[in-house]
């Protein structure tokens, strides 16, 4: 609540205290650094979910290639089997 001259009402030697401390904190500054951190972690949320689809996504595209390679791979053997079989045929 609020005192006489719209001040927040402050306990006697309560203030004396705080300006002795000079490094406390009000309720109010405590709530803003916890809503700041509560910002920066659901960002910091928002990022890991980003990346984790990003590696996912990197891992499917890396086995895609993995496997059109093996494919390819595959593909030129048969392709000189068939040659070197053509090859080694006398002409008719």
């Amino acid at each position: 609540m609020s005192g006489p001259n719209g001040e927040p009402h402050v306990p006697v030697g309560a203030e004396e205290e705080e300006e002795e401390d000079g490094d406390s904190f009000g309720e109010e500054e405590y709530a803003a650094i916890n809503s700041m951190l509560d910002q920066i972690n659901s960002c910091l949320d928002h990022l890991e979910e980003k990346n984790d689809y990003l590696h996912a996504c990197l891992k499917e595209l890396l086995e895609s290639n993995r496997q059109t390679r093996l494919e390819f791979q595959q593909q030129s053997e048969q392709q000189n089997i068939e040659a070197d079989m053509q090859g080694s045929q006398p002409p008719t």
